[in-house]
């Protein structure tokens, strides 16, 4: 009954979203929340004041996500009211006008770097709009965004779920970097299918065969120093694999290498450099800021991240809250618990870069306060219905990890691998999924996961660093099928309830990238790797 009580509100949600007249995910992701809480309280008698501290936490934890939206969001209004959008266009235009060279620059090798640098579902919202300004349609755009967009998610945000996801494991350095290693080898054979199934959203098989020679240039240009990085470092592979690859895409596109020649697109009028430098700076200046404040290298990682206390003060029953340092906004002990919940105001990717980068650019493109005005309140409206699913979604999150090693989360993932057994490979990477499904998070999913497939690996004699890399991979692939991502798509392009149509095409190519995990891991990794 634990089991089905726990998967219950899974499969619903699947089916209110994708049935004939679907749910919009700001009315389905709320009432499956209550459905969870009804559960905790009737069946699992969680006490109230757990139940209500998870809740609490859920609001404050929904900031980070909504904040990143609300910024992209505004980011992309003013790139259209500013014209951005359209000199990058017509720059596109003129290295080369075929679709799938733009595609390709945009959608997988540009947004691999903003993974890298970033993470948070940064590079779709930041990607997927450029292609809509280039003539795609959005709701096709949406999903090859979300599809290119699994093969760097292991090292997101400068590596973050590798060495943060794993860290409550305690392994050894050498260990975590196997992990990173095994990953990103099990990541490169997929590369060599996803971004083609992605293509297909948008263009005709025919286009793909003609132009296959520039899509895998485009593909390896990113994929072997990604690779090759993984060896030996867990932080930069995505960054500097996607950095690599977005330069010579764009310089194979504009040699016409691998390409077929578009005789039914005019050619475009070129950007002058000047107007070039000019449309490029607000992105420019973005993806500078979020490197120099996510390399923990240098001193500006550490000043975000500062818990040092500041200032706080105690609000009543509700808990102390805290102001660091570092304006982490925390609040603790909720309602007498053990429970925390913070925000990071300056090192979410929301403030920094996105407002900052639109505040400054806004007096260099000569917006009127009035044009200026209308982008933020524009962004608010649209950012409501997002807000809606996503406070749904974090609150289900939350109410499934109450119980510990007894939680709904952890009864799916225990009974998967008791029913599996020494064939656990062949499913390993499908929990990670799962964790990113309604997580949002390949962070997360190695958070609340981990512990479960290291267990599992111990149990049945598998490689312990085999097992949690198709973790990894898992959390990864699990990015196309992910809430939270899609609604975050899906916002910045103004898709209405279209979330499980989405999720509907989305799922093929995840199923496919953990096939392809599982027969890497089974025949290829032995070769390379002691496991």
């Amino acid at each position: 009954m634990a089991l089905f009580l726990s998967i219950f509100p899974i499969v619903l949600l699947i089916y209110l979203m994708v049935k004939r007249k679907a749910w919009p995910s700001y009315v389905a992701l709320p009432w499956i929340a209550a459905v969870i809480l009804i559960i905790q309280l009737v069946y699992f008698q969680t006490d109230i004041v757990t139940v209500s501290a998870n809740i609490m936490s859920a609001l404050i934890a929904v900031q980070t996500p909504i904040t990143v939206i609300f910024g992209a969001i505004l980011f992309n209004r003013f790139c259209d009211v500013s014209g951005v959008t359209d000199t990058l266009r017509k720059w596109l235009g003129h290295i080369n006008p075929n679709p799938v060279a733009q595609l390709m620059i945009i959608g997988w090798a540009f947004a691999f770097m903003i993974e890298g640098a970033s993470g948070f579902g940064t590079p779709a919202a930041i990607a997927a709009p450029i292609l809509v300004g280039l003539g795609f349609p959005p709701l096709r755009v949406a999903m090859l965004a979300l599809v290119m967009n699994s093969v760097p998610v292991s090292f997101g945000a400068v590596g973050t779920p590798t060495w943060f996801g794993f860290a409550p494991l305690n392994l050894p350095t050498h260990e975590i970097l196997q992990v990173g290693a095994i990953s990103a080898t099990i990541h490169a054979f997929a590369s060599i299918v996803i971004p083609v199934m992605a293509l297909r959203f948008i263009v005709s098989w025919q286009q793909i065969r003609k132009n296959i020679v520039f899509i895998y240039i485009s593909v390896f240009a990113c994929v072997i120093p990604y690779v090759l990085i993984a060896f030996v470092n867990y932080e930069f592979p995505a960054l500097v694999g996607g950095a690599v690859g977005l330069f010579i895409s764009v310089w194979a596109a504009n040699k016409g290498w691998g390409l077929e020649k578009d005789e039914s697109h005019t050619e475009a009028s070129a950007v002058t450099g000047k107007a070039l430098t000019k449309a490029l700076f607000p992105t420019g200046l973005l993806i500078f800021i979020l490197i120099i404040t996510r390399i923990k290298q240098l001193p500006f990682k550490g000043m975000l991240n500062d818990a040092t206390h500041w200032v706080g003060v105690q609000l009543g029953s509700l808990g102390y809250f805290d102001v660091s340092k570092g304006l982490v906004l925390s609040l603790n002990h909720i309602f007498g618990t053990n429970i925390t919940s913070s925000y990071k105001l300056l090192y979410v990717p929301a403030l920094i870069p996105f407002v900052i980068t639109v505040l400054i650019a806004v007096p260099v493109f000569a917006l009127s306060a009035k044009q200026t005005g209308a982008i933020f309140k524009e962004s608010l409206q649209q950012s409501r219905n997002p807000f809606l699913a996503l406070v749904g979604a974090l609150i289900m999150v939350k109410l499934m990890l109450v119980g510990g090693d007894h939680s709904m989360v952890k009864i799916i993932g225990k009974s998967f691998a008791e029913a599996t057994g020494h064939y656990w490979t062949l499913f390993a990477a499908y929990l990670g999924a799962i964790g990113s499904f309604f997580s949002g998070s390949n962070t997360v999913s190695n958070l609340t996961f981990g512990s479960v497939q290291l267990s599992t690996a111990q149990m049945t004699g598998l490689s312990a660093t085999l097992i949690l890399a198709l973790q990894s991979v898992g959390g990864a692939m699990g990015n196309m099928v992910c809430i939270n991502n899609i609604v975050a798509v899906s916002s910045v392009l103004n898709i209405d309830n279209q979330e499980g149509t989405i999720i509907k095409k989305t799922i093929v190519p995840m199923i496919v990238y953990g096939i392809i995990a599982a027969v890497v891991a089974l025949t290829i990794i032995p070769l390379f790797f002691h496991v």
